[in-house]
């Protein structure tokens, strides 16, 4: 007869209980999700799905050692995790990160609390296929318009919720459960090259428009059906917001105030120290990140399974507040843990898992077309890749929908292209910046979901070469 799992928050008290070292940081997960996959204008597979993890951090001295495994079903599991931390620790060189461990009196959280996320010895929260319900009604309604216009529609649809604990040897105590969840769109039509993406970002899929996103998917295969053949080079060009947050998470990702103060990124200063006050971009505009944001939130504290540049253990449980990377166009802030922070003499500010670009301009990305003499709307990026750290140069493709615009109106569809550009170089060089809306990241899509972007015009966005992709 088979009993039901120990609950999480027992997990990391046992765990805690049973460390040996000088010091312990017990991380907890449980995530259930579940998923509709169609294609060819056909439901095809849904799944439910819930797993727990475990991620132990054990401190000797002044180093640590790291294990995390799925949740050991009893305390011997446990020990052997802990043990197998313990030695690693016993193992490792002291860390250089190294801080005494947050405790309750050190954060803004009381003990047993996460701000607005409920008592820690609460359950995991879970979801299940009604929140689908809506959608999939609509969604077999536009299985039925896409078949009448001869077309295809394919996509991948997922609600998770992730609750997780997080305890350590100095007596804090934190929980938050986070909602998430992504649409991406396929369509595709008989035409050569007839293929078009849409991406959305949802916490319970309530504000996805399926009749809404089949008409602009559907209005995009009509403009496939003149292809456009044009050379690599220097083109104005039109970045709608899922193309803007693929460039500006790549961005926030080169952020590290570590690396920046060691003159290895592009933030860093020619002779010596970092960028924090310099103009990179236009007046006005402002990258920020903030875990409240209504729309965006995301867990409130730190939670750290490896230290690097971006991250300390040591910094577990370490509130999150608002933070602007950039602020009317200066560079305000890097992503500084506590080590790196003390290190530059800089305020501490970790990473946060959403980001949000504005302007302040009220511009459609419609508005934008409307007023484009000639150029290029780039509707998605993919396979993203760092070329040149020093100047953030991003290599990568485009997919699924190059148009050439020309006075005003979308004219045909363009073959696709190769491009090298720097997201720093181009805030510096955007043209117009229209009104920032929710987005959903297309090559990031699996690591970064929380984002806001405008669509944003550049002047002579870099299409390097042309690529045989189709």
């Amino acid at each position: 007869m088979s009993h039901p799992p120990t609950p999480a928050h027992e997990v990391v008290e046992r765990a805690l209980a049973l460390s040996k070292a000088d010091a312990c940081v017990v991380i907890a997960t449980e995530s259930s999700s579940v998923n509709l996959r169609w294609a060819n204008n056909t439901l095809t597979t849904n799944g439910a799905n819930r797993d727990r993890s475990i991620t132990v951090v054990s401190v000797v001295g002044r180093s640590f050692g790291v294990r995390s495994a799925s949740t050991p079903a009893d305390s011997d599991g446990l020990a052997e995790l802990l043990r197998a931390a313990e030695d690693a620790a016993r193992a490792a060189t002291d860390a250089e990160d190294y801080a005494d461990l947050l405790g309750p009196a050190t954060t803004a959280a009381g003990p047993g609390i996460s701000p607005g996320a409920g008592g820690f010895t609460e359950p995991a929260a879970r979801t299940d296929s009604a929140v689908f319900a809506t959608f999939a009604r609509d969604l077999a309604e536009a299985f039925g318009r896409t078949r009448a216009a001869g077309q295809r529609l394919f996509g991948f649809a997922e609600h998770r919720i992730t609750t997780t604990w997080l305890g350590t040897s100095t007596g804090l105590r934190l929980r938050h459960s986070e909602p998430i969840g992504s649409v991406e769109w396929n369509a595709k039509s008989a035409v050569p090259g007839g293929s078009v993406w849409h991406g959305q970002s949802t916490r319970d899929f309530t504000d996805v428009d399926v009749a809404a996103t089949h008409a602009q998917l559907a209005s995009r295969l009509v403009w496939c059906e003149r292809p456009v053949e044009l050379p690599a080079g220097r083109y104005e060009t039109l970045l709608p917001p899922s193309a803007v947050a693929d460039l500006m998470v790549g961005l926030y990702w080169a952020a590290a105030g570590r690396d920046a103060a060691e003159g290895r990124t592009v933030f860093s200063r020619p002779g010596g120290g970092t960028r924090l006050g310099e103009a990179i971009g236009p007046a006005g505009l402002r990258l920020s990140s903030d875990p409240a944001d209504p729309d965006l939130a995301t867990t409130p504290f730190v939670t750290a399974t490896s230290s690097s540049a971006m991250s300390s253990v040591f910094d577990n449980g370490l509130p999150l507040g608002p933070t602007d990377w950039i602020r009317d166009g200066a560079l305000t802030a890097l992503v500084q843990t506590r080590a790196s922070a003390r290190a530059a003499d800089s305020p501490v500010t970790p990473l946060i898992e959403n980001l949000t670009l504005d302007g302040g301009g009220t511009t459609s990305l419609e508005e934008m077309i409307a007023s484009t003499r000639r150029g290029l709307l780039l509707t998605s990026l993919w396979y993203i890749r760092e070329v040149d750290p020093e100047l953030l140069l991003l290599t990568g493709l485009t997919r699924d929908g190059v148009y050439l615009v020309e006075n005003g109106e979308v004219t045909g569809a363009v073959n696709n292209f190769r491009f090298n550009e720097s997201p720093v170089d181009l805030l510096g060089r955007t043209a117009e910046i229209g009104t920032t809306v929710r987005t959903l990241p297309r090559e990031w899509a699996d690591w970064f979901t929380l984002a806001r972007m405008p669509p944003v015009r550049v002047a002579d966005f870099n299409m390097s070469s042309v690529s045989p992709a189709n």
